[in-house]
């Protein structure tokens, strides 16, 4: 045998070798392959569109008109339906005008909150004397407004302790009773329809 055929044969086992190494690693790839879980793709996330809150600022005449609506009374309610023979003024009654008037004087609270930031907000130093003197007027008006319904608020407040009293319900002037409907319509009414026009006749006689 010559001594390339036995380097052949010697090198011939090296191939086998290294063809077995490629067939191992393919087996363990492949085995590697199915054993890792497959990833998911992420959901692509859905862009929520941003809500645009856009406040409504009122202007001055539609803030006395809201302002001037709660100083003549709160309509947010159901009206008292009296039962036939129940007692004037009973406890079923109390509740019902103790409701309007703890809801009425919630509401006037508000405005006046609402008047405070208003005029915070809208505070500034215009440097055109027409647009300041605008402002001031309506600031003005508005501060009027509030002192209408600090006033308010406080003959709320006297109703209330009218109530808890038992006096609430009665003319101050005749000691009649005022009426379920007249106190709905005015719930710090103190006087019945037929005293309050002597009042008003009268006030107008030394008016005039």
């Amino acid at each position: 045998m010559s001594p390339k055929k036995a380097s052949a044969k010697k090198a011939a086992p090296k191939k086998k070798a290294t063809a077995k190494k490629k067939v191992v690693t393919k087996k363990k790839a492949a085995t590697s392959s199915k054993a890792a879980p497959k990833k998911k793709a992420a959901a692509p996330k859905r862009k929520t569109a941003a809500k645009k809150t856009t406040t409504k600022k009122m202007s001055a005449a539609e803030a006395k008109a809201r302002a001037d609506k709660l100083l003549q009374g709160f309509g947010n309610f159901e009206p008292y339906q009296p039962k036939k023979g129940e007692a004037y003024m009973n406890d079923d009654q109390v509740v019902h005008f103790r409701q309007i008037l703890t809801a009425w004087k919630h509401a006037l609270m508000e405005e006046v909150d609402r008047t405070v930031q208003h005029m915070q907000d809208e505070a500034a130093n215009f440097p055109d004397p027409n647009d300041r003197a605008s402002q001031e007027s309506d600031f003005t008006m508005e501060l009027r407004t509030r002192d209408r319904e600090r006033k308010l608020i406080k003959k709320i407040e006297e109703s209330l302790k009218m109530l808890d009293n038992e006096n609430y319900g009665y003319c101050e002037s005749c000691g009649v009773e005022i009426g379920i409907r007249r106190l709905e319509a005015r719930p710090t009414a103190t006087l019945c329809i037929d005293c309050k026009t002597l009042d008003e006749i009268r006030e107008k006689q030394k008016g005039g």
